[in-house]
């Protein structure tokens, strides 16, 4: 950059000298300096430029004969080896997307309220990517550590590895194994509301939290109408999230996938605030309208609420969204205890009756 500065800057003056001091010296005498000076500048950056195309080139064509011979003989390393290179293209546009956003928000002083949905979704996953990157990344640091890293992310892709480097089918895969985990969860949930029931000084509410608890344990799917009937108690005693007890907020860890190893109080911020986000992204898509959403990023958005969308239809997918969306629009901030409870009493039976 400073060679080629150095280079126009040349040019410029001899034109001024030309141009100007040199008024009285006939023009043929400047002419043959100038354009001896301009053609050696514009030749060899040609020159460079012709010589940088021809090395991509023969880089590309490199990259193509290896890619065709790994697919030929090592067929299985090729899919690691395209997915891995698929990833790393996929994540660094996500980072430039990333700061694209947060720095169109301090530039507009914009708050969440005023964010699209896929710009808040994007912000919210890539964050929850890189803390699960980041292990990996320490381990890789010492010397000759990167050999035991790809040892790790061949053996336990699921576990070490983000979104970003799985197949499309490992996607479905590694969901349908943490939904499982996450369904092991609702029984105990739907036991600890139970018990819960002789807590409620009101009969009335007593009534149909019994009538909602035996209703889902039953097999049935409950109306929204029949949860909102019962958003009183999880507002206040004794359901709401600032009196909950740790054992239930620790079986309402797994519907967020959030670990239940850390302090019960750091439990109900964590718990607050990752059902708060979630309820500024239904607002979010509500605001964008749910007919915009394509068909994977509504699976993905039933998923993160509890509902593996991988095993429901796209017109399944939209209906139970449509629904939740409507259960959640009119929520307060202190309802989120409600909002993380019907991650249970609102999907365990959709659109079957499924195994707690």
């Amino acid at each position: 950059m400073a060679l080629s500065c150095t280079r126009t800057c040349h040019g410029s003056v001899l034109f001024l000298l030309c141009g100007s001091r040199l008024r009285g010296v006939r023009a043929g005498l400047c002419s043959p300096l100038l354009t001896h000076s301009l053609t050696r500048l514009y030749s060899t950056s040609r020159a460079r430029s012709g010589i940088g195309r021809s090395i991509l080139k023969g880089v590309q064509w490199t990259n193509s004969k290896y890619e065709q011979f790994l697919q030929r003989r090592f067929p299985q390393f090729y899919v690691l080896y395209h997915t891995f290179l698929r990833g790393f293209r996929l994540l660094f546009q996500d980072a430039k997307d990333v700061f694209k956003i947060r720095a169109q928000i301090q530039a507009s002083d914009m708050n969440h309220l005023k964010m699209s949905y896929h710009n808040l979704e994007k912000l919210r996953q890539f964050r929850r990517d890189m803390i699960k990157a980041i292990p990996l990344v320490v381990i890789s640091i010492p010397p000759f550590a990167n050999y035991l890293v790809f040892a790790l992310m061949y053996l336990f892709p699921r576990q070490v590895l983000i979104r970003h480097f799985w197949t499309p089918q490992q996607l479905v895969d590694f969901q349908a194994v943490y939904h499982s985990q996450r369904a092991q969860h609702y029984r105990p949930v739907l036991s600890i509301l139970e018990q819960t029931v002789r807590q409620v000084e009101d009969s009335c509410l007593q009534i149909r939290l019994t009538d909602l608890c035996h209703k889902v344990q039953n097999g049935g799917h409950p109306l929204v109408s029949e949860v909102h009937a019962v958003r009183s108690l999880f507002s206040g005693p004794p359901l709401g999230i600032k009196i909950m007890t740790a054992d239930l907020m620790r079986q309402l860890c797994p519907m967020l996938f959030l670990t239940p190893r850390f302090p019960a109080f750091l439990i109900r911020q964590r718990l607050h605030s990752h059902a708060l986000e979630l309820m500024h992204l239904d607002q979010a898509i509500v605001r964008l309208g749910l007919h915009q959403l394509s068909d994977a990023e509504m699976r993905q958005a039933c998923f993160v609420r509890g509902m593996n969308g991988n095993s429901l239809s796209p017109s399944e997918c939209r209906e139970w969204l449509s629904r939740w969306l409507n259960f959640s629009i009119d929520l307060k901030e202190s309802e989120t205890s409600l909002y993380l409870h019907s991650m249970v009493l609102l999907t365990v039976n959709f659109p079957k009756p499924t195994c707690c």
